[in-house]
């Protein structure tokens, strides 16, 4: 199975937080899981540290690529198709970092690992 995880989730791995499901946890640490973090996650990072709103994860978001080598996920790129198709989304959301994972998910045919239900309203696949 392949999962991109969102912004979330991915904190809450990194600062190893007991915020997953049972559910996510299981199917993030099977083996057969290859886990994709989306650069538009480290972008929401540094961008929520900067602005004070993410406190808790200044040390991740100083070494976001170094984090996500150590826990055996796969970086996504974001690409001229996924820029485009979160451009495109209809609907009034307007977290531009939520669609770029909604848009990505949808390119890539990857369920999303998020507790957020907005993605619910784009088809895609959520495990939660």
């Amino acid at each position: 199975m392949r999962v991109l995880l969102d912004t979330c989730a991915l904190i809450w791995c990194a600062l190893d937080e007991t915020q997953l499901t049972g559910t996510a946890q299981t199917a993030l640490e099977s083996l057969d899981t290859e886990v994709f973090v989306s650069a538009a996650s480290a972008w929401e990072i540094a961008t929520k540290v900067r602005l004070g709103k993410l406190l808790g994860a200044v040390g991740l978001a100083a070494e976001i690529a170094t984090v996500v080598r150590r826990l055996g996920f796969t970086e996504l790129p974001v690409s001229l198709d996924h820029a485009q198709r979160a451009g495109l989304l209809p609907g009034s959301h307007k977290d531009p970092f939520d669609r770029l994972l909604i848009a990505q998910a949808q390119a890539e045919n990857l369920p999303i690992v998020s507790s957020d239900t907005i993605f619910d309203d784009y088809r895609v696949r959520r495990i939660w």
